[in-house]
């Protein structure tokens, strides 16, 4: 996913990934975020039987780097299926 010439700078992104449940598997969907210094706003993680669904969101993801990480998360060992919502904004509950 390439950004387009009017896509904002930065916007709010979630990453949902289903992955085969191993000990590594957080550590490695976390690391593409780590090496471009981008510290997620919300990380969730939930087992189902041998899988493991684990959402990333980040609130002010830049859009230059948005298709270099949805790209690093698609090539990680046991990924079945990831889905990247580019949200137009979050809200916070309360």
């Amino acid at each position: 996913m390439l950004p387009l010439p009017n896509d904002p700078p930065v916007r709010p992104v979630r990453f949902e990934l289903l992955a085969d449940a191993e000990p590594g598997l957080i550590p490695r969907a976390l690391a593409p975020f780590a090496r471009r210094s981008l510290i997620p706003d919300v990380v969730r993680a939930q087992r189902r039987g041998a899988a493991m669904l684990v959402e990333i969101r980040v609130d002010a993801m830049p859009s230059e780097v948005l298709h270099l990480i949805e790209g690093n998360l698609r090539q990680i060992v046991g990924v079945q299926r990831l889905v990247v919502v580019l949200c137009a904004e979050l809200r916070q509950a309360g």
